[in-house]
């Protein structure tokens, strides 16, 4: 099965996730795995490349550096210079900011949402001020990896929200696949394709839809289907 084959330690190595693998703190976990999905898109090895560069001003730990605000100097506001692809310095400040206001009134990120109302989508796209209609391909990574349980690869350290209210991180890859097995008609990137696809993943894998994604990302990646 597909979902075996991928969903192993074995993918943590080569995939963003193990950057925040390198903390234990939840705090730690949050912040690196949140920025780390921000710049999840594009060739992966340049992701890799560049998510390291990121952490080189963490150090120990990526929730002390939000709230040191040493950010503010590394990525002035008015810095328009690239990072990573589109994403600029000013960009990366912004993020910082809602991180550090997040961690000045909340203990963690997941205590943060609860004051939202709505699936773990909903919730953190209205904290980080994003549409809700569209995929958000990178916030569900994410929640992905905070939420589902009995994983290797993702934490599940958010246990105020089910796997069964996840969505699939949708990209050209799932889609592709997705539309080869029957799980939706059409490779469209959107909102309804990504609940389409969640649905007939919920049947295979009840409870834990997004299981499903490691088969159909890795199927993918790896042009096996």
């Amino acid at each position: 099965m597909w979902a075996e084959a991928y969903h192993n330690e074995k993918f943590i190595s080569s995939d963003p996730v193990s950057f925040p693998h390198r903390f234990s703190r939840q705090q730690d976990i949050e912040v690196s795995g949140l920025l780390t999905a921000l710049m999840s898109f594009g060739n992966r090895r340049q992701i890799l490349k560049k998510a390291g560069d990121l952490h080189l001003f963490f150090k120990d730990s990526p929730h002390d550096y939000v709230l040191s605000r040493r950010w503010a100097d590394d990525f002035p506001v008015h810095d328009g210079r690239s990072f990573y692809r589109m994403l600029s310095y000013a960009d990366f400040h912004l993020s910082f900011q809602k991180l550090y206001d997040v961690y000045s009134r909340y203990t963690t990120l997941e205590e943060a949402l609860l004051a939202y109302e709505g699936l773990p989508m909903e919730r953190l796209c209205a904290l980080w001020g994003v549409s809700a209609r569209n995929p958000q391909k990178k916030l569900n990574m994410f929640l992905r990896w905070m939420i589902r349980r009995n994983s290797t690869v993702d934490f599940g350290i958010w246990r105020h929200f089910s796997p069964g209210d996840l969505l699939i991180p949708l990209d050209t890859h799932v889609c592709r696949v997705a539309c080869k097995l029957g799980l939706t008609e059409n490779p469209a990137f959107s909102l309804a394709n990504a609940r389409r696809i969640t649905e007939a993943l919920n049947e295979v894998f009840p409870g834990d839809p997004c299981l499903g994604d490691f088969a159909l990302f890795g199927a993918g990646i790896d042009k096996v289907y």
